[in-house]
Order: structure tokens, then sequence, then C-alpha cells
């Protein structure tokens, strides 16, 4: 479509970006992806191909806002006509700060793998309702759920569940059982907690499961867990998000050695790196003599994880 002129910033193996591109590669003029992101190569690519689309983490916004102002104010971007975030929450302040530098064309959406596009909103009602991630879309049924499967009520958190009706059905490879488990009256839950207002604008404050979102990549802690517990000294580890400035959060891994083992950060990090991609490694490693654990001795990562998030005074 003549006008579009479309930058990919982000890697296509992940979700978002990929069907941005799909979508863009189907009405766009032209095409810019990026190899790796830079954030003053990003800027340079929009103002060299006067791009007007692109697709944004909250993390790029994070990186381009620590550009110094005379690099920021050196290009051009009046091009820009529409800016697209998702994949992780947006701090408020962030959003706001790149609404000032690039105008009210930063719209942002919520949406899962398994159930798709969610809510959304535009640059008024991200700073009408700082936090947000809009409300429903057009065909979506969405609802925060107790754990007995009732609606919460304006206002107070709950277990998201949803549905877009152009969405088709789906089931787990092989696992037919988790599938449905995760339904409730035809709802699916994306794993997340979150609340209502009375305006039915949506607002994230908590994940059901330990799924650690971090620069906008998912990370599951168990994959970690798993490689780590069989490092020669280590009897036990608990591996967590903890709030980051830029990526939204880190890995952290406390690790409880065993009875005669003498443990450092850097050889637990060096022996998962042997083992796994970087973005996977703990950023931060501590070592506890003991790990709180329930009567069946499963550990209370909880209790652990949020003594980080309430020094930080945030709840995702």
């Amino acid at each position: 479509m003549p006008g579009i002129r479309a930058l990919i910033a982000g890697p296509l193996y992940h979700g978002a970006p990929n069907a941005f591109g799909i979508r863009t590669g189907r009405v766009a003029e032209l095409i810019v992806s990026m190899p790796r992101y830079d954030s003053e190569e990003l800027l340079r690519l929009i103002e060299r191909h006067r791009i007007t689309n692109v697709f944004m983490v909250p993390t790029m916004f994070v990186r381009m806002m620590k550009l110094p102002a005379d690099v920021r104010a050196k290009y051009d971007v009046s091009s820009l006509k529409r800016v697209i975030t998702a994949a992780a929450p947006c701090p408020p302040e962030v959003k706001k700060a790149m609404i000032d530098w690039w105008g009210p064309i930063i719209d942002e959406f919520y949406a899962a793998t398994e159930i798709s596009y969610m809510t959304a909103c535009n640059s008024a009602e991200s700073l009408a309702k700082p936090g947000t991630v809009g409300r429903r879309l057009p065909g979506v049924t969405m609802k925060a759920l107790d754990d007995d499967g009732n609606e919460m009520p304006a206002g107070e958190p709950g277990e998201l569940y949803g549905k877009l009706d152009l969405c088709p059905d789906f089931t787990y490879h092989n696992r037919d059982d988790e599938r449905q488990a995760i339904e409730i009256g035809g709802l699916v839950s994306c794993g997340d907690v979150g609340y209502f207002d009375e305006d039915g604008y949506l607002f994230l404050c908590d994940r059901k499961k330990d799924l650690v979102i971090s620069g906008g990549v998912n990370i599951y802690p168990a994959e970690i867990e798993a490689e780590l517990v069989g490092m020669p000294g280590v009897a036990d580890c608990a591996v967590f998000g903890i709030p980051d400035a830029e990526f939204g959060e880190k890995l952290m891994a406390v690790v409880q050695p065993d009875a005669e083992g003498t443990l450092e950060a850097d050889a637990v990090t060096a022996f998962l790196r042997g083992r796994m991609a970087g973005f996977k490694v703990p950023r931060v490693v501590e070592f506890r003599a003991a790990l709180p654990r329930d009567d069946s001795g499963k550990i209370y990562k909880r209790l652990i994880r949020d003594e980080y998030w309430k020094q930080s005074g945030q709840r995702i």
C-alpha cells in the first residue's frame, strides 16, 4: 500500500514482530528489518527511509530514553505515523516520555499466543489511564475470575480468561488434558492476573505462573532450574524474575548449596552458559543455607520473589 514504510526492530522468532512483519508484508511499499536492535541505528533508519510504522517492545523505549538528548534531537522522526508496542508491561512514565517525544502515535495491545489480541489503547487513553493495556477489542470476551471461576468486580484482580470470536480453537501437542485445564466456560486462561476498572480498562498486576518476561522475551524458570539443580554442589534452587529498570524483569537464581559444597556466583553462571542461551542465564545469583518450603518439600518461590518486588513498589 503506497505510503506505508515499515521497520521491523524485533526478532522474527517472537510472535509480535513476526505478526507485524506478516501484516506489513502484505500492504507496505517498503519493509526494513534490523538484524540487531540498536537505539541510535533505529533513529537513523527512521530518518533515512522515512519510516511510517514500527513495532517496538517496552525495553526498546527504555533504551531510547537513555540516549543523550542531543542524539535524540539529531534525527528527524516526523515521518512516523503509528508505533505499536506490546509483549511486556510498559512503565507509564516511559510511555509518557515517548509520547511527549514522538507525539500521540503510540498504540499498545495486550495479547497471548493461545487467545490472540484481547485489548488495545491509544496514546490518549494511555495518558488518561496510566498503566492500562486498554479495553476489550470487538469480538473479545475477557473476564477476571477468582479461583472458583467467579467474575471479579471492577478494581479487584483475578486470573484473566478470554476468547476472540475469530480465533480458532487449539490444543497443546499430545497434552489435551492441559488444554482443558485452562478453560472455564469457553474462555481460556492466559496465565496473567489483572483487573478491569469501572470504565472497562484492563490493568495487569501479577502472573499466575512463574513465567518471566525480560525485554519482551518469555523465559521459563523451570528449564533453568532443571539444569542448575544438576550442578555439582547445588542442593536446590529457585529462579524467578526481579525488577529491572531496562528489561522490566531480570532473572535471579537463589541457590542452596549442598552440605559440603562451596559455590561462587561466577561458577553458577559459567555452568549455565555452557548449557543454554545467554538470555536464560540469571543476572543475579544469591546463596542461602535453606529455602522456604511447604510440608511436601516444595519451595515457596513466591516468598523469596516478593522480597525484591516489595522493595520496588511494583506488582509485576
